[in-house]
């Protein structure tokens, strides 16, 4: 009688999951159109989940190991079963590996468990906290199945039936029904199939993409303004949750108690695509957003504007987009793309920028940069340098972009340096000078896709006039604008960062350092160089040339928190009860370091902007200027002395 039980209710409970499987996919259809290879992308799940979702899993091994226990044992164990009771494969052997991967699952539940019992705050609660109940009774109860069926015993008592009817129906009402009709194991689906028809495949296999999808500025309506705007592989993606708080953990903003939390943000997009309200949500609230927590009923729906109660316009311009959550996600969901996609609507649809936002675009559109500097001044800071310039030389081996730091006179001394820098090492180079205009980056993070294409459609048409091998840049943000966006308006080219380029020069022995006594030093990883473009390497590898131990922080590499002045940040200037740089600078001072090494004039301004006492920030070129051997450490012709 034990056999006919389990078949039925395996098949029932199959069933069921399968209509909620309907329903759950039809959810996700009413967004937009995305074009997906279906079939290349169900095939290649075991690989992205054994092998990327688990490399970011892995960072805590702990995690990793339950994960894999209480996963694994699940797939194992319900493949295993389905064998034997649906398929008819009924032998002692199919038993026993039900059996073991029921264990195994069992032992997950135990560490589930235990990682419940003091609850992070990171962590969310409610219908999360009845996880590992669940997963105990219904690795308990087919470990009881599996290990009766390898006994050979199928006929038992009447009452133990029914006991074990109702914990399998228990089980699977959750491990099952809960994949898809909603609950804590809904990611467990809405993730396999996330990770065939991510946004961004180019992501798996060890890739990178970081670079914005451009807007079709044709298109009725420009921006998210409500959850059917988003693709329908976003919806999914947002299904995806885990909650496991790792994106809030590693938000600055939410450090800073500015109104974000991504976690938050990801179950506000949940809402608004299903339908409901924010009460069945049980983790941190946006900062400052508390009390809508359990006192505010918020409700959203498919066809409801998302800032019409359920979103805060202050929580998408209060995003750095320093990716910081999206690098942590261990379901690779793309916070940052729909930060970005939200902006577009309020910019493009709603003129809604908010701080200095407004006038900074108004710039862009004037006068091509953002503070509204004259045009015809961008060149002033190589006057004296007699640097080539594209249009007398017509080409070079590199083009040196200085970026809108040439208009800042704390960013014109990185700019000098790298020119001293690069005529010691005798490299080719020539600049645009002021035909050079914005790249337009902050235009693109503040949402205005307009003023962004226009922009770089107007700076691809003048870099077509010349020839060149690469495009080097002292500015993280142009580097990436150039190197990842613009491909898309046809402007492929190879571009690299200085540190990159000082580093290849220094390998080569084209340019020769003295390496320092001693020197105090960390070094901050510039979020657009770091996390969107793995340059992680050629700066420290720089800093050892000339003979310095960095004194690492704590949040450093892929971990390295933001200075607060990427996507626009200080432009719409959200409150919170700190500052993100001064919060980067308490990771400085952290180190004892005296100096803190950067490598992007934002990063500079922004560190440069907290209060003193502090250690001095230099940018790396700087830094470089210095160790240059003292037999060439003096003026020549259209050089800049070193000291």
């Amino acid at each position: 009688m034990l056999t006919p039980l389990v078949s039925v209710l395996l098949l029932l409970g199959l069933l069921i999951t399968l209509f909620g499987a309907v329903r759950r996919v039809m959810l996700w259809r009413r967004g937009k159109p995305f074009e997906v290879n279906v079939w290349a992308g169900l095939s290649s799940i075991p690989r992205r989940y054994l092998v990327d979702l688990h490399h970011v899993v892995a960072r805590d091994r702990a995690i990793a190991h339950m994960h894999v226990a209480t996963a694994g044992g699940f797939v194992a164990a319900m493949v295993t079963l389905s064998v034997i009771y649906l398929l008819g494969l009924d032998n002692s052997v199919m038993h026993l590996v039900a059996l073991i991967a029921c264990a195994v699952m069992l032992l997950g539940a135990q560490l589930v468990a235990k990682r419940r019992r003091l609850v992070p705050t990171h962590l969310s609660t409610g219908p999360w906290m009845r996880l590992p109940k669940s997963l105990n009774v219904f690795a308990g109860t087919f470990l009881l199945v599996s290990a009766f069926g390898l006994f050979g015993i199928d006929t038992l008592p009447s009452i133990l039936l029914v006991l074990l009817g109702l914990a399998m129906i228990a089980g699977m009402g959750e491990m099952l029904l809960g994949m898809t009709w909603g609950g804590p194991m809904k990611h467990a689906f809405a993730g396999a199939l996330h990770l065939a028809f991510h946004p961004r495949p180019e992501r798996f296999g060890g890739g990178q993409s970081t670079g914005l999808r451009p807007l079709d500025l044709t298109e009725p309506h420009l921006g998210v303004a409500k959850s059917t705007d988003f693709h329908w592989n976003q919806l999914l993606g947002f299904d995806a949750c885990v909650q496991c708080g790792r994106c809030e953990k590693a938000c600055p903003a939410f450090a800073a108690g500015q109104p974000l939390n991504p976690k938050k943000l990801i179950q506000d997009m949940v809402v608004g695509m299903t339908g409901g309200s924010t009460t069945a949500y049980h983790g941190s609230a946006h900062p400052g957003q508390e009390q809508q927590l359990g006192e505010k009923v918020i409700c959203g729906g498919p066809e409801q504007s998302l800032f019409e109660g359920l979103l805060d316009p202050d929580t998408v311009w209060s995003c750095t987009t320093c990716r910081a959550c999206v690098e942590e996600c261990p379901m690779m969901i793309e916070h940052v793309d729909v930060i970005v996609d939200l902006r577009r609507y309020l910019t493009l649809e709603q003129g809604a920028t908010p701080g200095k936002g407004p006038d900074m675009l108004e710039n862009l559109i004037a006068t091509d940069n953002p503070n509204g500097n004259p045009p015809l001044q961008r060149h002033n800071w190589a006057v004296d340098l007699h640097i080539p310039l594209m249009a007398e030389v017509k080409q070079a081996d590199v083009l040196l972009w200085a970026g809108d730091g040439a208009f800042d006179m704390r960013n014109q001394r990185t700019l000098r340096a790298l020119v001293t820098l690069f005529r010691r090492a005798k490299v080719d180079f020539a600049v645009l000078g002021n035909e050079e205009l914005d790249c337009g980056d902050l235009a693109r993070r503040l949402g205005d896709e307009a003023t962004f294409q226009r922009l770089a459609r107007t700076n691809i048409h003048t870099l077509s006039q010349y020839t060149f091998r690469r495009i080097v840049t002292a500015d993280p943000h142009a580097f990436h604008i150039l190197k990842n966006e613009y491909p898309d308006f046809g402007g492929n080219y190879d571009v690299c960062h200085h540190t990159q380029l000082l580093a290849e020069l220094v390998d080569q022995g084209s340019l020769k350092l003295n390496p320092f006594q001693e020197l105090s030093v960390t070094y901050h990883d510039p979020c657009y160089l770091g996390r969107y473009n793995g340059g992680y390497e050629a700066p420290r590898s720089l800093l050892r040339a000339i003979g310095i131990n960095i004194k690492e922080m704590e949040r450093s590499g892929y971990r390295s928190r933001c200075c607060g002045g990427g996507g626009g940040a200080p432009v719409s200037d959200v409150a919170g009860k700190r500052r993100i740089s001064d919060m980067r600078m308490d990771d400085v001072r952290h180190t004892g370091a005296e100096i803190v090494v950067v490598a992007c004039p934002q990063c500079s301004l922004m560190l440069e902007g907290v209060v003193e006492p502090r250690p001095e920030v230099r940018d790396i070129a700087e830094l470089l200027l210095e160790a240059l051997p003292p037999q060439v450490q003096h003026f020549q012709s259209g050089e800049v002395e070193a000291s």
